[in-house]
């Protein structure tokens, strides 16, 4: 019996813990104890954490917008990601920050220009409007009509009704007031007038209020009593500005040139994933920019395809189609080839923005792929130091092609060789007198890339002045370029060359550009642009590299003194770079100290400076000539290389002129003699007066710049590609 008790006393006491443990009042008691994260509609904040759709997510913040990621992914994208981490890793990489606050700034320094050039197209077609209406007025009290005739309905000695003439000038005033409309009137592929006006928020509104029916023959007129009808003060111009971000990810472009550029009016942010646009959407909730951002899926190609013949806004209305956009931004992972061509196409011809990324650094810039660099860019690349201008060159004949096609002119205005990637800002506008130019402006280069790293470029055609008819200006005239004029073979070490190339010829950016971004540097927040140091001091190596002609052919009628515009016609007269320790390798001696190697070319009258690609380099207007002289002068002043240390025939054997060649010195004085010093050798045969001044070649810095980055993090770099 006392077994028997204890039995049943350790079952109910079992039963009793059971039904305790699974309690359903007990359960919800505890969810509701929990803290309950906030929604998505939160204000924004970095770090924060919210629930959406059953899922948990942490914010990131850059510039001005924040993004969700997964509570349990990593914010550091990683080289072997697994689980949520290995989406991440892809959809947003900080290495491209510095990308992302360029780009910004540069749409920001773009669009102030262009608006400020729409308002004033806007203001002098009102003007014109209202000279023309005061004209008329004029007209009709000199024949005597005044107001109060035509009040009454008819004009006296004429027999047409008043009201048919007040509806004529109605119309005729409709029609000049729709010629004044340029930002909401587009022109389409086949010439025909689109109305953009209603398609976009923002954009400008400059249209009359609208007349009511002329009152019939002898009626009263009663419009100018209807306070509906009073005349408004003009309001203000306020053109549109869009953007579309064309391979979105998740957004995070979109929301930064929605916050931080203040005049733009729309974005359409597309991609071609569904669980890309998701997020997008999700980010633009987040962020409340519902009404400024359209989220879209599809193929960015497509797209740009459909707006540039004539696709309305969610097809909803053939009748209103979706106008061309101000800027288009492509940032694929990988080669952004297969989108210029729509790119081209869909953005505003008369001097829309295309800025374009290219990750695929080791096609364009690499000795590795010339089939695959030619396939995509139409040109082979070079090999050697100067390979990534080179591919910026590749990109830029890319684009130009692509856009020349459509009677389109490419005009320069940054690139950009960055990291492991090619970042260019270029505008597209409808000229086919400028896109004649660019067979003259296209070259092929001679790379001496085994022997001494010299290059001679030649162009594709040729653009000569030719006098007029009158003989009183000139114009250009388009001829064909002469037969190849370097021999296979280095005229400098004898080795032989590779052809690189067809890639663009032209100045690679545009100075006034880069100064409207630098001076707008100190308006900007650093907390906002954390990458500020590194963006002024690349820009200012950009600016510093442009080397002009010292003199320009005041006969060309392009010139942009001339015309106040872009010269199609201008070409780089000095294209590429080279690295002393490069050179030093060639002929075996020790590296000529920077400043020194400077101050001895400036000696000689000639104008250095570096390029933003690579540290080290040295950009200038001397020919390899004068450059080969230079080192053979450090050779015999300051570095006597070892007897033996340069074989026969090599290129350094020839480039110092060993080989008792034409005007070569005498051995020893280039060798060193067997107490270790420079030997006395004469000479006398040197053609130039070589004096390596340091002092003349210090670079005068007010400022110290950061114009090289370092390596980040370790692993760094454009990460793994997306998958759907």
């Amino acid at each position: 019996m006392l077994l028997l008790r204890t039995t049943i006393g350790r079952f109910a006491r079992n039963y009793v813990t059971r039904a305790t443990c699974f309690n359903p009042t007990r359960q919800f008691s505890d969810q509701t104890m929990a803290p309950t994260l906030p929604d998505i509609s939160v204000t924004p904040a970095p770090d924060q954490h919210i629930a959406h759709d059953d899922k948990e997510y942490t914010t990131i913040k850059e510039g001005l917008a924040h993004i969700l990621i997964p509570v349990t992914a990593s914010k550091v994208p990683q080289t072997s990601p697994q689980g949520e981490n290995q989406a991440q890793s892809v959809f947003y990489n900080p290495i491209q920050q510095f990308n992302r606050d360029l780009s910004v700034l540069a749409i920001k320094a773009y669009g102030e220009e262009v608006l400020e050039q729409k308002k004033q197209s806007i203001g002098k077609n009102k003007e014109k409007l209202a000279a023309k209406r005061k004209e008329k007025k004029r007209k009709r009290e000199n024949d005597g009509l005044g107001e109060g005739a035509r009040k009454a309905g008819k004009l006296q000695g004429d027999a047409q009704p008043a009201g048919s003439e007040i509806l004529e000038e109605n119309v005729e005033n409709r029609q000049n007031a729709d010629a004044a409309l340029p930002l909401e009137v587009e022109k389409g592929q086949n010439g025909d007038q689109q109305d953009a006006s209603t398609e976009n928020p923002g954009q400008a509104s400059l249209q009359e209020p609208s007349n009511s029916t002329a009152p019939a023959v002898g009626a009263p007129d009663t419009r100018k009593t209807n306070p509906e009808t009073v005349s408004k003060p003009p309001s203000a111009i306020n053109p549109s500005f869009t953007i579309l971000d064309a391979l979105s990810a998740t957004g995070l472009r979109a929301l930064r040139y929605v916050q931080e550029i203040p005049f733009t009016t729309s974005v359409t942010a597309n991609d071609l994933l569904p669980a890309a646009t998701k997020t997008i959407k999700m980010n633009i909730k987040h962020n409340g920019l519902d009404e400024k951002i359209e989220a879209r899926t599809g193929n960015a190609t497509t797209h740009m395809y459909n707006v540039a013949f004539g696709e309305s806004k969610g097809f909803e209305d053939a009748a209103k189609p979706r106008p061309k956009y101000d800027v288009i931004d492509l940032d694929p992972y990988g080669t952004a080839v297969p989108f210029l061509d729509a790119a081209v196409q869909a953005v505003r011809d008369d001097g829309g923005l295309l800025c374009v990324t290219c990750t695929d650094a080791g096609v364009w810039a690499s000795n590795g792929y010339p089939e695959k660099s030619f396939s995509l860019y139409g040109g082979v690349p070079i090999k050697g130091q100067h390979s990534h201008e080179g591919g910026l060159r590749l990109i830029l004949h890319a684009i130009a092609t692509s856009a020349a096609r459509y009677g389109l002119a490419m005009e320069p205005l940054l690139s950009l060789s960055i990291d492991f990637y090619a970042r260019v800002f270029v505008k597209i506008h409808k000229s086919p007198a400028d896109v004649k130019f660019l067979a003259g402006k296209t070259m092929v280069v001679y790379n001496c890339d085994q022997g001494c790293g010299a290059w001679t470029t030649q162009m594709v055609a040729k653009n000569k002045l030719a006098k007029n008819k009158s003989g009183n200006g000139y114009f250009w005239k388009h001829v064909f370029g002469m037969a190849p004029t370097a021999s296979e073979d280095c005229k400098h070490c004898g080795m032989k060359t590779h052809m690189a190339g067809p890639m663009y010829a032209g100045l690679l950016h545009s100075p006034a550009f880069i100064k409207r971004i630098l001076n707008d540097l100190p308006n900007i927040s650093k907390d906002t642009y954390q990458t500020f140091n590194r963006i002024e001091g690349m820009l200012t190596v950009a600016l510093e590299e442009i080397l002009p002609p010292l003199e320009e052919d005041a006969n060309s009628p392009t010139l942009s003194s001339k015309t106040g515009r872009w010269d199609p016609a201008a070409i780089d007269p000095y294209p590429f770079f080279f690295i002393p320790s490069m050179l030093s390798k060639v002929i075996h001696c020790i590296t000529p100290v920077e400043n020194a190697f400077r101050g001895a070319l400036r000696h000689l009258g000639y104008r250095v400076t570096r390029s933003h690609c690579k540290p080290g380099t040295i950009k200038t207007d001397a020919p390899w000539e004068v450059v080969w002289e230079v080192m053979r002068e450090w050779v015999k002043q300051k570095q006597p290389i070892k007897e033996g240390a340069v074989k026969k025939n090599t290129a350094g054997y020839k480039i110092l002129k060993l080989d008792g060649g034409k005007n070569s010195d005498a051995v020893g004085s280039i060798m060193e003699t067997s107490n270790g010093n420079p030997s006395n050798g004469s000479t006398e045969n040197s053609k130039l007066d070589v004096v390596f001044d340091e002092t003349l070649g210090r670079e005068t810095e007010t400022k110290k710049l950061v114009r090289y980055q370092l390596n980040p993090r370790e692993n760094w770099g454009p990460m793994n590609r997306a998958k759907g």
